[in-house]
């Protein structure tokens, strides 16, 4: 998630430390940072919240409380510090829910607002995070979102139907086939197990639960009374809505993570306030449906426990300190700490999360290093790792490489219900399709490879005749003196009955002596021979590099391909490969190239034949 230094400042008196600084805050001590940004004078930290960690910190908030605890900068302006009121009450707006997968819903109803463009401030908040600004009421719900983390919605309620002069509001299942079109205008048929946000009097669909709000209640210029939401929805269910759809939205985001039914009180406050401020009006009130509301949580810790759990001799004074920072409330009893869990922390229940929070305060890189115990017994051996590790060795001693192809095709019994890419609907019944496409792609760059014979092999999983298996399969490209496909398997079955089917250790293999990897062009490669005599007994290895540094920089590859002596001297050949990583190379690249071998080679005296 894009986090904004500038908002982040506006929790604090204190002045925060520069960006780099931050950035190493929050990655010893809570979450990776994948990279910085400069964006209209401000600096975006790219921050990875851990999924353990999203029900509280995908948002501004929750990354200004984690350094605030880090840092010991004490928070300014908190805005889940003090529960809010929501008053007056309104029986303007109903809301009923008919299914448990929505565990509270709040409407709030606002009369008069003047819907247009947001002020500059508001704009570029939204516009740093990738947020395309649409006016000051649905600005204020996004902007509300990415401060404290509750997705929240707006419905103009000039769109929907009021009895008896007030409006009722719905969470129910979706019916099976129901469409709506949603704001970004398209259709979405739903299904039952869906819920949708319904206009009760109208019984029509006026948004997907916790995904994206529907046209027929779409907020515009023209809008005077609006709706606000503030809701908490199954993070399961909404995960499982979104893939379904493929419509995953930031709110979707935050309600995957689950999030704290307490929280849309907190958003919904927040919300009207500044819609108020933005777009005047007047609040009418607000309907709060909260069937079970969450039970207020302890979490118990010794000082021993956290001892034993981080391998580190703390001390009371600096477990209190800790959670001091954190901001948790706490009682000791002895050598125990009773914390009361806020509510936001869905992550904290017994004693282990506590003893983490200890750690991270403390730092991870205090924990000292200690050395594991020696194993008393052999461990377990699994026959057909054993079988697989000694056919990779024995193959790949022979010339063999190894690939891993796709396990998705086009063909086989068992069809995948969310294709990963979209085009091959199976998973795979054998290896021979894709290893035969694999050993294709692969003669077409013998050249580049510097083999004689394309040799491959897989060691993979397929499915067929109702069941799941591990597979050896080989590819060999058919080349006169050879072995071919058919002897090569002959060869690696002998090997495989020689095998032990209860094999008591695992056995010492040689390493791999590959010393680097290289990534291939994705441009098509030329080339070019040459040969010359030489002086018998000459140097080919030493020739082969003055060759290839004298063909300059796009020369990847000078192979000798052919020798023999006649006459006292010495025919050498060797073959050189072009290739650019920018474009595609023309003739007259590799010819220049060319040219210059010739004159280098000629005027170390060697006679180009």
């Amino acid at each position: 998630m894009r986090i904004s230094r500038a908002w982040l400042q506006k929790y604090f008196d204190a002045k925060l430390p520069d960006t780099p600084a931050l950035a190493d805050a929050l990655t010893f001590h809570a979450f990776e940072i994948e990279g910085v940004e400069k964006i209209a004078g401000d600096e975006m930290l790219d921050v990875k919240v851990t999924p353990n960690r999203g029900h509280d910190c995908l948002c501004h908030r929750g990354i200004a409380k984690e350094l605030s605890a880090i840092l010991e900068l004490p928070i300014a302006r908190d805005p889940l510090a003090e529960k809010p009121n929501l008053s007056p009450k309104t029986d303007a707006v109903s809301v009923s829910i008919r299914n448990q997968l929505c565990s509270r819903y709040i409407a709030g109803y606002i009369r008069g607002v003047s819907v247009g463009p947001s002020p500059a401030w508001l704009r570029e908040r939204l516009e740093a995070l990738g947020q395309r600004s649409i006016n000051n009421v649905v600005d204020a719900t996004n902007f509300v979102m990415f401060n404290v983390g509750q997705p929240l919605h707006a419905f103009d309620a000039g769109k929907l139907k009021t009895k008896n002069g007030a409006y009722a509001i719905g969470v129910r299942s979706a019916r099976s086939g129901e469409v709506m079109q949603a704001l970004d205008e398209k259709r979405y048929e739903l299904a039952e197990s869906m819920l949708v946000i319904a206009d009760e009097n109208e019984d029509e669909a006026i948004g997907i639960a916790g995904v994206k709000g529907g046209m027929p209640a779409a907020i515009t210029e023209a809008t005077r009374d609006v709706i606000i939401e503030s809701a908490n929805f199954d993070g399961a269910a909404t995960r499982k809505t979104a893939a379904a759809l493929k419509l995953r939205t930031d709110a979707s985001t935050r309600f995957e993570q689950v999030i704290s039914p307490e929280l849309a009180a907190y958003g919904m406050k927040s919300v009207v306030d500044l819609i108020l401020k933005l777009a005047g009006g007047e609040l009418v009130g607000f309907a709060d449906e909260y069937p079970k509301p969450q039970p207020k949580k302890t979490a118990s810790v010794s000082v021993p426990q956290v001892q034993a759990m981080l391998g580190m001799k703390l001390t009371e004074k600096e477990i209190t300190n800790a959670f001091t920072r954190l901001g948790f409330a706490f009682e000791q009893g002895g050598e125990t700490f009773t914390v009361s869990v806020p509510f936001e922390r869905l992550d904290i229940s017994i004693p282990e999360d506590l003893a983490e929070e200890v750690a991270r305060i403390v730092g991870l890189d205090a924990v000292p290093a200690t050395k594991l115990p020696p194993l008393t017994a052999n461990p377990a051996v699994s026959s057909n790792f054993y079988a697989n590790e000694h056919i990779r060795e024995f193959l790949a001693s022979r010339g063999f490489s190894e690939v891993v192809t796709s396990v998705f095709a086009d063909r086989g019994e068992r069809v995948v219900l969310n294709k990963a890419d979209g085009v091959r609907p199976y998973l795979r019944a054998n290896l021979s399709d894709g290893l035969a496409d694999a050993l294709q792609k692969n003669i077409r760059n013998k050249e580049l490879l510097g083999l004689e014979q394309i040799r491959l092999f897989e060691i993979g999983t397929v499915w067929k005749d109702g069941r799941e298996e591990s597979s050896v399969e080989l590819a060999v490209e058919t080349k006169k003196g050879e072995k071919n496909a058919d002897e090569w398997r002959r060869e690696l079955e002998a090997e495989r009955a020689r095998l032990p089917e209860e094999p008591a250790a695992y056995e010492n293999l040689p390493l791999s002596p590959a010393v680097r990897y290289e990534p291939f062009s994705k441009y098509p490669y030329i080339v070019r021979d040459v040969a010359f005599w030489a002086p018998s007994g000459a140097d080919a290895n030493a020739l082969a590099s003055f060759i290839r540094e004298k063909a300059g920089g796009l020369a990847v590859r000078c192979d000798l391909f052919d020798r023999f002596e006649k006459g006292g001297r010495t025919s050498l050949a060797y073959r050189l490969i072009f290739q650019s990583f920018d474009e595609t190379l023309k003739d007259d690249d590799a010819n220049a190239a060319m040219d210059g071998v010739y004159t280098e080679l000629r005027a170390q005296g060697f006679e180009i034949r």
